[in-house]
């Protein structure tokens, strides 16, 4: 089998090749391989918790709770901020510092 790519990727095989010591065909057949294995893992992981959900062991979360979870999480990990070390500018931009 012939397998073509693009410039940027055959120049990247070819360059582990070099660094590897190991033929270009013998890292791309071992690339091929684990991606095949990691789709297979994918799909097989992807079916158990089909059939999870399908047999009720496990119920769906409304996509609007998991949303508002991860709002409050993130709001949770800001650094709470004391308006005293806030930099405090009285009067207009003319009398900011000069950052902008």
């Amino acid at each position: 089998m012939e397998v073509h790519f693009a410039p940027e990727t055959e120049k990247k095989l070819k360059d582990l090749a070099a660094q590897s010591g190991r033929g270009s065909d013998e890292l791309a057949e071992d690339a091929m391989a684990g991606y095949f294995e990691e789709v297979a893992q994918t799909r097989e992981m992807l079916n158990s918790r089909y059939d999870d959900l399908k047999s009720g062991r496990v119920k769906p979360i409304p996509g609007d709770e998991i949303e508002a979870h991860f709002r409050e999480k993130s709001a949770a990990a800001q650094p709470v901020r004391d308006s005293n070390q806030l930099p405090s500018f009285r009067g207009g931009p003319e009398r900011w510092p000069q950052m902008w």
